[in-house]
């Protein structure tokens, strides 16, 4: 199994940038796709999220999350805050290629430098798909992303199109023959 390393941080969060940025003149007060939150609250959680997640590869902690928090003037355009994902994205591709592969840091268990690699980019991914609905703007995660998150975040992940059955195992999506998912959990912590 490959691990999920800084490139591919930074390959979804260009990718988030790639399609959403020709629509940042759009309304993103909207809620984005099944979620309470607007657009684009959506995209500063995804760097709230990054970023804690690079605290915690840099500092290793083994019981808690770091007590410090993301935040995003609330009058910056969406064009702004995407460039505040990618930054905070760098920043945990950065700590995940400098950290030890034996490395480990909490978050709900101890969880290795890939298990926050794949959590970044899980995270980019699923919520670009949420603000994709919101704008209205067709779109599906990559490939091959798709299946490093399910490999690393869901090794009972049933067969199929990578993309689609990320998006059904977080109940983002269908599957035929199996029922909508309405609760999930992902595997980031190792033994």
């Amino acid at each position: 199994m490959s691990a999920v390393t800084g490139a591919d941080l930074r390959a979804a969060a260009e990718e988030m940038t790639r399609v959403l940025v020709p629509h940042h003149e759009r309304d993103w007060s909207v809620p984005a796709g099944t979620l309470t939150w607007s657009c684009w609250t959506t995209a500063a959680h995804v760097a709230h999220d990054l970023l804690a997640y690079a605290g915690q590869v840099a500092a290793s902690p083994d019981d808690a999350y770091l007590p410090y928090d993301l935040r995003v003037d609330l009058d910056a355009s969406p064009a702004r805050v995407l460039t505040v994902v990618r930054a905070c994205a760098g920043l945990l591709a950065a700590a995940v290629d400098a950290a030890s592969p034996h490395a480990r840091a909490w978050h709900f268990g101890p969880c290795d430098p890939a298990g926050f690699a794949a959590m970044g980019v899980a995270e980019t991914l699923l919520h670009t798909h949420d603000i994709t609905l919101g704008l209205g703007v067709p779109w599906q995660p990559p490939q091959r992303l798709s299946a490093l998150v399910l490999r690393r975040l869901f090794p009972d992940a049933p067969a199929g199109p990578a993309p689609e059955v990320l998006l059904w195992m977080t109940g983002r999506g269908e599957l035929p023959g199996r029922a909508r998912r309405t609760s999930w959990v992902w595997r980031a912590a190792v033994h």
